[in-house]
């Protein structure tokens, strides 16, 4: 055997070992970073993340492992559960609302996907909804002129609705828009708004005081409303014999009249699409942010008898799901 041969031999022998060796290396399991407010607020929309990762050939605890972290409502601890993520070096974090903020605040490097968000550009969270620019991507529920049409609703199933409460929850930002969309469609119905901005969840009695006190007909939540607080929004409402629309159908589900807007369950489902990109390269600078395309009209009929109002029959053939 000569030498050429011999060296030949020697080093494809070295080389199937280590082929061999590096396949019995455990693959790295990717990890992803889940922050939110609460387990029980966010039950549905979770599951649809989850069936999101199953549907793309994720399985939880085999292929890719998910860190939880939840806030119990508290937005204060959102900071410090963001950073414990960061220190987990989890490979893509997956929040909403204040959690994406507290995201942005804990790391610049690691990719943030909300799963679901008010106007993103408006908040600051991204340069453009076409081109990120940074570490955060994802969903949008924002879309031109939601506001109007949801006042729109409003008059149709109340003809002589004057005044309108508009209610908004503690972001300085985001509401400027929305508000504003409102106001257009306001002064072509001739309808007066009463803005009811709300700071905490404290502040929700006294809100609904000051809409009683300024005789508002109705009411709006913009999209942005605290969610984990929807039941008791809603209560507060019927309370009130005041008809709201809301931005999304679990308001609704949660004793709401009416709501107008994209199916967040969905958002959520279509969250595990970025992860997924994102796992396999792409960077969320270069993924744009996703706005609904596809609406939902969802309308409680026991609240609508609960405060003595007639839906008209125009207005429930549009529906899309009506809670009897």
């Amino acid at each position: 055997m000569n030498t050429k041969l011999i060296i030949c031999l020697v080093a494809a022998t070295l080389l199937s070992t280590a082929l061999f060796a590096e396949a019995q290396q455990p693959k790295k399991v990717p990890r992803i970073g889940f922050l939110s407010d609460t387990l029980d607020a966010q039950k549905n929309r979770l599951a649809a993340f989850q069936k999101g990762l199953r549907d793309l050939g994720y399985l939880e605890g085999q292929n890719i492992a998910i860190d939880y972290r939840w806030s119990a409502g508290k937005n204060e601890r959102l900071p410090d559960l963001a950073a414990e993520l960061v220190r987990l070096k989890v490979d893509v974090i997956v929040t909403v609302s204040r959690g994406i903020q507290a995201a942005m605040d804990a790391t610049k490097t690691i990719p943030i996907v909300m799963a679901t968000s008010g106007d993103p550009v408006a908040y600051g969270y991204v340069a453009s909804l076409a081109q990120p620019g940074g570490n955060v991507t994802g969903l949008s529920q924002m879309s031109p002129e939601l506001g109007g049409k949801r006042l729109e609703l409003l008059k149709e199933v109340l003809k002589k609705v004057s005044v309108v409460a508009v209610l908004f929850w503690d972001v300085d930002r985001g509401p400027v828009v929305q508000i504003k969309e409102v106001e257009v469609a306001a002064r072509a119905l001739g309808i007066q708004l009463q803005i009811v901005k709300v700071l905490q969840p404290n502040d929700l009695e006294n809100a609904f005081s000051a809409m009683t006190k300024g005789r508002a007909n109705a009411l709006i939540a913009l999209t942005g409303t605290n969610f984990t607080y929807r039941g008791r929004i809603a209560n507060l409402a019927a309370k009130s014999q005041l008809p709201a629309i809301y931005p999304g159908g679990e308001f609704v589900d949660a004793g709401g009249l009416i709501s107008y807007g994209p199916d967040i369950t969905e958002n959520y489902r279509r969250a595990a699409t970025y992860v997924d990109k994102i796992l396999k390269g792409r960077k969320p600078a270069d993924l744009p942010v996703e706005q609904p395309t596809k609406f939902e009209l969802v309308i409680n009929l026991k609240t609508a008898k609960q405060i003595g109002l007639t839906i008209p029959s125009e207005v429930l053939a549009r529906a899309t799901r009506l809670i009897r």
